[in-house]
């Protein structure tokens, strides 16, 4: 049983990686809590509720729907699920446990972060992405019109329980989406793991559970690892935006409906590859490497008719700009990286072109 520490002044917390955990929820939950409301979407409970059910070994709960959907990912949802809390008798000794994707995971601790000024929350992920990114590190939001996860709340959970298993229903193209998450935390920081998706595609394509679960474990203990040094983003933890801040520039562009997020890191990275070799830190070899691994896990949306400049014009409304300054994670070499700000912006016209062509 993989199990990985992240260590915070606000909390410390194990991410858990095993097949079956869901079968041990009611174990996380604090012996005193309150009412629990779990934050679901109607197709993961119609895949997983029954496990969900048994893991709660009769402790009672109550479900808050989410309708999914990048587009919303609004604050209108959380104060409906938060007037729901109150409806159905929450208070401060709440807890929440965030059981979906993605996005049920950024709302659904969001939601715990802000009730009654702050709840304890579980974290569950469901998606290959989740699993690998947005269920570890207390970072929860929501989205603005104007860009993505433009509010939002540091809020470490209890726990994260990741069950590979429940991988088996993730539709393909939200699984392929998630792996581009695994391939980030590759080059950010693992060679091996970067070579493990670059040479075995066909393994982890068909889903091989040994496969799954060593891909699932290093980017866990990647992110755990760089949360615990950097919970709040003033310095490590920014690598982990390596091809998210031009995906989530493309992500708003499109209005929330044309990619998954997974798939706008992609494009994120194949043009953050690009910047990279263009700034002078990534030699071409490398450069093609990435690009060609991100590739082997598409397809993606059709880029037809995405500008560059109304990309470029998204990227100074990213929640990372510092004082109207867009900084860039650049790959020196697989498993390295730089943050670097102040790129001309031909560079970074040109590296967005080239991804999008």
């Amino acid at each position: 049983m993989p199990a990985f520490a992240v260590s915070t002044p606000a909390q410390t917390y194990e991410a858990i990686v095993e097949r079956g955990v869901l079968r041990r929820l009611r174990e996380f939950i604090p012996p005193r809590a309150g009412k629990v409301f779990a934050v679901t979407t109607e197709d993961v409970w119609q895949w997983h509720g029954d496990l969900f059910t048994e893991g709660m070994a009769g402790r009672e709960f109550e479900l808050l729907w989410f309708p999914g959907g990048e587009e919303r990912k609004r604050m209108s949802s959380v104060e409906a699920m938060a007037e729901r809390m109150v409806e159905l008798g929450g208070d401060r000794s709440s807890v929440v446990i965030a059981f979906g994707g993605g996005i049920v995971n950024d709302l659904g601790g969001f939601l715990a972060a802000i009730f009654m000024r702050g709840v304890p929350v579980i974290q569950a992920p469901t998606t290959l992405l989740a699993q690998v990114d947005a269920a570890v590190g207390g970072k929860t939001g929501a989205n603005l019109t104007s860009g993505k996860n433009l509010v939002g709340a540091f809020h470490q959970p209890l726990a994260v329980l990741t069950d590979p298993g429940v991988l088996a229903t993730l539709p393909e193209r939200e699984y392929r989406a998630g792996v581009q998450e695994v391939i980030k935390c590759g080059i950010i920081r693992s060679p091996g793991l970067f070579e493990l998706m670059h040479t075995c595609s066909k393994h982890v394509l068909t889903r091989d559970p040994e496969v799954v679960e060593r891909m699932i474990a290093e980017s866990v203990r990647i992110k755990c690892a760089v949360v615990s040094a950097d919970e709040r983003e003033s310095g490590l933890r920014r690598i982990l935006n390596f091809g998210h801040t031009i995906g989530h520039a493309l992500e708003a562009e499109t209005g929330y409906t044309h990619f998954l997020h997974g798939e706008a890191v992609g494009i994120g990275m194949i043009a953050a590859a690009h910047l990279s070799h263009l700034a002078g830190s990534l030699g071409s070899a490398a450069r093609d490497e990435i690009i060609e691994a991100v590739e082997r896990y598409g397809p993606f949306p059709d880029l037809t008719g995405i500008q560059v400049e109304s990309v470029m014009g998204r990227l100074d409304k990213d929640k990372k700009a510092v004082q109207g300054t867009v900084h860039f994670v650049l790959v020196t070499r697989i498993g390295e990286t730089e943050v670097v700000a102040g790129i001309e912006a031909a560079a970074v016209r040109e590296a967005i072109r080239l991804a999008l062509r």
